[in-house]
């Protein structure tokens, strides 16, 4: 009892410091609005009523009176950069697309713009490498660098944002982008030789990450082979994604980067190509995502905060977000917290999902291990449905590298109610370390209706279930494996 109360103290400090309304000073210790479980879903709407929304003047900069033309071979670059540029010096708006299909190079937003997409609108983004420079500063699986331009990118901007009913087409394709992937289990891309891939890069950015290059020295850009995200907003406040369709990225789909108040509502994500993440927000705070549909080629939404050294570094959690009325199909994972998780991540909530597909491989996923480590707590989820799934709940301390470094993760206060899964092969499949237990792993109301083998439990400190059944019967110890 005392060590909860201790939980909930340190919980309401980092709810304050976070400025979260309903979670002041004054509340007496040991509490954040209540003393009951709901007083987490009550942190939940505060996180919701925290995040800071966009506002725009109202006047908009139509592409075509920039010169863009929505012309099969046309480059509109020069037409987005002159429309975001007398929007922006006008004081802001919004840059309208209108309906057609325009093809262009790299976009960059500026504050108090709104790039909008009218109905049947079509960015169509070249897949010609050389179009995405000169490098700019960015993350490329949680590592700092300067690499090729994402399609749709902002640094330190404020007050942007991406909206209406058309479509970002990133053209990767099994040809473009994609087989710079490499050898894959997955692999449907056409297979080149390793040193056309991004393996050699890759590994050379690690080795400069552990031995302390400065990012603005780790060049990554022509002839490294690692793919740019579709849009990323970088060190920005006040970002709004909505309402636009997403297919064919070459890398991660929304990637915001150590930005503030950022809101993704009612995006599409369908895109099947490798690391096709769908919304990896990294070492932000603040951050709502609802009403969204993911059929993704990896996690359909993966929480983020650095890979080892460059996490510990910048040392900063993805904190306060919430998730909401979402629907999932395809991906590696539902919601995923990790892999490049060094930084650490707190106060997540997810509540009212839907998840299902023969292609889905986990509902809910925290993955890491002693080279990444990170702090990651107060995880709530309730209320998901999940059709079907390969395995519903995992977290793994065994993660790509695995046991093979010296940051422990501590995973801490995982609260998951009303999941109710219909066809899974694991109910749970929970991996800490011996050394590093899992503490405080909370069941409550869940139902899996059909499951194919045993739960698989291994180092966990206070797993407590209540009113959990498998098939109509309560699952007991018999039902668990511990390895």
């Amino acid at each position: 009892m005392m060590q909860r109360r201790l939980f909930l103290k340190t919980l309401l400090a980092t709810a304050v410091a976070a400025g979260l309304p309903g979670c002041s000073k004054n509340s007496p210790s040991g509490q954040m609005s209540a003393e009951t479980a709901d007083s987490r879903w009550t942190m939940a709407e505060s996180i919701r009523n925290s995040v800071q929304q966009t506002s725009f003047a109202d006047r908009d900069f139509v592409l075509t009176d920039f010169g863009g033309k929505a012309e099969p071979q046309y480059d509109n670059t020069a037409a987005f950069e002159a429309a975001i540029a007398a929007c922006h010096q006008a004081g802001g708006g919004r840059v309208v697309v209108p309906a057609g299909r325009y093809l262009t190079g790299p976009i960059h937003l500026k504050s108090n713009v709104n790039l909008h997409l009218q109905k049947d609108a079509i960015i169509a983004f070249s897949t010609e490498p050389a179009r995405y420079l000169p490098a700019v500063f960015t993350r490329w699986e949680g590592m700092e660098m300067m690499g090729y331009s994402p399609l749709i990118y902002a640094y330190e901007q404020h007050n942007i944002a991406v909206t209406g009913e058309g479509i970002l087409d990133g053209q990767a394709d099994d040809n473009t982008w994609w087989p710079w992937k490499g050898a894959h289990k997955e692999a449907h891309w056409r297979q080149d030789p390793v040193e056309l891939t991004q393996q050699p890069a890759r590994d050379k950015l690690q080795q400069d990450v552990e031995k302390g290059v400065p990012p603005e020295q780790r060049m990554y850009a022509e002839g490294a082979y690692l793919r740019p995200p579709l849009l990323q907003p970088y060190r920005c406040h006040k970002v709004l994604i909505e309402g636009v369709t997403i297919i064919n990225s070459p890398f991660w789909l929304i990637n915001p980067v150590l930005s503030e108040d950022v809101t993704v509502r009612g995006v599409t994500c369908r895109s099947h190509g490798p690391n096709n993440d769908g919304c990896d927000p990294e070492s932000c705070s603040r951050v709502l995502i609802e009403d969204c549909l993911f059929d993704t080629g990896d996690d359909c939404i993966a929480l983020k905060s650095g890979r080892n050294a460059d996490g510990r570094r910048v040392n900063k959690p993805i904190e306060n977000v919430l998730v909401n009325n979402c629907q999932m199909k395809d991906g590696h994972g539902g919601l995923v917290i990790g892999s490049e998780i060094s930084g650490g991540a707190r106060n997540i909530f997810m509540q009212n999902c839907q998840m299902s597909s023969p292609e889905l491989e986990r509902a809910i996923r925290i993955k890491t291990n002693s080279v990444r480590g990170g702090l990651i707590e107060n995880i709530n989820v309730r209320n998901v449905d999940v059709g079907q799934v390969r395995d519903a709940i995992v977290i793994n301390f065994y993660y790509e590298e695995g046991d093979a470094g010296q940051f422990d993760p501590v995973v801490r206060d995982i609260h998951i109610a009303g999941l109710n899964v219909q066809n899974a092969k694991h109910a749970m499949v929970i991996r800490g370390f011996e050394r590093a237990p899992i503490h405080h792993l909370t069941l409550q109301n869940c139902q899996f209706q059909q499951v194919e083998k045993p739960s698989v439990v291994e180092h966990v400190k206070q797993l407590e279930l209540e009113q959990v059944f498998i098939a109509d019967m309560p699952l007991l110890a018999k039902d668990i494996v511990s390895i």
